[in-house]
């Protein structure tokens, strides 16, 4: 700085340097304070805080530039103040900001993390108790529920050999057909895939489950979950009316039911 005297005194060099931050207004409440305890007793910096006047928006851009706090960045600077100060300065604000990025980056990961992991929480509640002593059925608000629901074109059939009943909605898209399943006295542990088979006698897999132990519609059963029927649902190329009908079949191969389209 041109006329000016540096920082004399018992006050350590890092006290002075801090005008630069106090400047742009990166100091926190009580790195501030204590510094305006110390500007008012030190001519130097106070005249050093007139001349950083209005320089905050230049050097915040040079902090982010690739290099920033690279002596180039602070040669490219004017002569008030010096080079060395500018490096400084830039320095400072690059770390600040640097300090305040990384924050900013570990809030978002943890609210990402919140709404993530909200969903979830809520599916295993569901599946709870509701406080007054009856579980809650996570089936009453699935999705694949919901759409059974909703969708009136419905077709159903029971399998005499194995006593399976399968409903299954249809609603027809630009895509082909959305079909939804709703599955009764099935007992496990199996894995099924739902096909629908094609007029011309194509097939395709509409979706595929598991069934646990306890099964799923099983009339009597000694727990609401098992009482409770599958839902679950898929899609298909085939329009509904190039369909013939459908197949709930095993990983194994066993037909378990036939519902015509």
């Amino acid at each position: 700085m041109q006329g000016s005297q540096g920082p004399q005194g018992p006050t350590g060099p890092n006290e002075h340097e801090t005008v630069g931050a106090y400047a742009l207004g990166i100091l926190d409440d009580a790195e501030a304070t204590a510094f305006e305890a110390h500007l008012a007793t030190c001519e130097w910096c106070a005249q050093q805080l007139d001349e950083l006047a209005g320089m905050e928006p230049m050097l915040a851009a040079l902090a982010d530039l690739p290099g920033a706090g690279t002596p180039a960045i602070g040669e490219s600077l004017s002569a008030r103040p010096g080079p060395r100060l500018a490096e400084r300065l830039v320095d400072e604000v690059a770390e600040r900001r640097a300090q305040k990025r990384r924050r900013g980056f570990y809030m978002v990961a943890a609210a990402a993390a919140l709404i993530v992991g909200g969903p979830f929480v809520a599916v295993a509640t569901s599946g709870g108790d509701d406080g007054g002593g009856r579980p809650v059925s996570a089936h009453a608000t699935s999705p694949a529920k919901a759409s059974f629901d909703e969708i009136d074109d419905k077709v159903t059939a029971t399998d005499p050999g194995t006593q399976v009943s399968a409903t299954v909605a249809l609603e027809k898209k630009a895509w082909g057909t959305h079909a939804v399943l709703e599955l009764k006295n099935v007992k496990g542990p199996l894995k099924c895939s739902l096909i629908a088979v094609g007029k011309n006698g194509e097939r395709e897999t509409v979706t595929s489950w598991s069934v646990p132990n306890w099964g799923y519609g099983i009339p009597g059963a000694t727990t609401d979950q098992a009482r409770q029927p599958l839902y679950v649902h898929g899609g298909a190329a085939f329009t509904p009316e190039e369909i013939d009908h459908f197949e709930v079949m095993t990983f194994q191969g066993e037909r378990l039911v036939e519902v015509d389209a």
